[in-house]
């Protein structure tokens, strides 16, 4: 089967690169990478999201959005990689998934529609530090009130967000009395306001990464409005929705990497030679084309299998993170090698571009973690079922 992007989804890509070309180009995201007292959250570009659609893809068109699939959403994602976009997009998308996935309609209705205007910045907290990627990683817990406590880390952009997506594990709240797991929605905003008596502690965290601004949540006793359909399987399509978008984020990035470092190879002269021409670089760059490559169209597959609930959507999933995360740790790495001298400076793009993929490369499950389940969904399913 032949599967590729529609020209719709085409002329997406080339309009939210065109866009963000000429209105937010890497001058600005220099700019806000070396503003560290600043929130990484220049408000034109918020605006631009919400003027040009791109916050509205995944909301339901009832609530004023687009109701677009994963597959477009991805288009979005992997062009914010390629430009290396700072801002709470993808956090703020997640969260508007949690609360289609889970919310009540009333909560649909208060949240989607202020998400898809942009009046609304929203965030995710569904891990404990160093958690693993599925329900076993939440660091918080709730009590039969819907009182938090715990600590969630890190936390994409929560001193500008107004609200937050909580997971949580609730006692006794499963099968058997095993404990299930609720995502709440907790008012940053309010606690803001209200300071220590919130219950709602922000520690901010240092980040290599100035694309993005990260904070430890930690929770004592915060009040929580619980998603009425959370569970274990809305939080695991969750994380796997993430891992997607994280993965096409990371396949832009890649992408571009490459294609700077090929045109740079191409006029870059030594010993009377463009330095692409010599037999050792070119053929590296040819295999790093190939694995970029290679994991764009795993991450279009993923995003498919996602939108229409194909049976092996979790495992391509995996693939799909697995393949991005090492596409752009090679590409941007070689991206610094092979700029020479040059590419280790700061005053070069290079070193953006090697720092968000870093950093992206352990959200949504780090390659270990998505190797494991390829692992446990082929060859130890295989040998469940009798297989050799």
């Amino acid at each position: 089967m032949y599967f590729a992007m529609t020209d719709e989804q085409r002329a997406l890509a080339e309009t939210v690169r065109d866009f963000l070309a000429d209105r937010f180009p890497l001058s600005a995201v220099r700019a806000v990478f070396e503003d560290t007292t600043g929130d990484g959250h220049p408000p034109e570009l918020w605006k631009a999201f919400a003027e040009q659609g791109w916050l509205s893809v995944l909301v339901p068109e009832e609530h004023d959005g687009l109701g677009l699939g994963l597959l477009d959403a991805q288009v979005i994602a992997r062009a914010f990689g390629a430009g290396v976009v700072p801002g709470p997009w993808l956090p703020t998308v997640l969260a508007g998934e949690a609360v289609r996935l889970a919310g009540s309609a009333e909560q649909r209705a208060a949240l989607l529609g202020p998400l898809a205007a942009g009046e609304l910045v929203a965030t995710v907290a569904l891990r404990a530090p160093g958690g693993a990627f599925d329900a076993s990683g939440i660091g918080v817990v709730a009590d039969g009130a819907g009182r938090l406590t715990g600590t969630a880390s890190p936390v994409e952009y929560p001193a500008v967000a107004r609200v937050a997506v909580v997971a949580a594990t609730e006692p006794g709240a499963g099968g058997d009395g095993a404990p299930g797991v609720g995502l709440y929605l907790v008012d940053l905003a309010a606690a803001r306001t209200a300071g220590e008596g919130s219950g709602v502690g922000l520690r901010p965290l240092s980040t290599y990464d100035g694309t993005t601004r990260l904070g430890a949540l930690e929770l004592a006793g915060a009040a929580g409005e619980r998603l009425p359909g959370s569970s274990v399987e809305v939080l695991a399509e969750l994380l796997r929705r993430g891992a997607v978008l994280a993965a096409a984020d990371l396949v832009g990035t890649a992408r571009t990497a490459i294609t700077r470092t090929v045109e740079y190879d191409s006029t870059r002269v030594q010993f009377g030679r463009p330095v692409g021409s010599f037999q050792a670089i070119k053929h590296h760059l040819a295999d790093l084309h190939i694995g970029v490559l290679m994991a764009e169209h795993a991450v279009l597959y993923a995003a498919h299998a996602i939108d229409v609930g194909l049976p092996d959507a979790v495992l391509a999933t995996a693939v799909a993170k697995a393949k991005a995360n090492d596409a752009a740790e090679q590409a941007t790495g070689a991206m610094i090698q092979y700029h020479g001298g040059i590419g280790y400076t700061w005053e070069h793009d290079a070193h953006l571009f090697y720092k968000r993929a870093k950093r992206l490369i352990g959200t949504f499950g780090d390659t270990p973690q998505h190797l494991a389940r390829i692992a446990e969904l082929t060859i130890d399913a295989g040998a469940a079922a009798g297989g050799d």
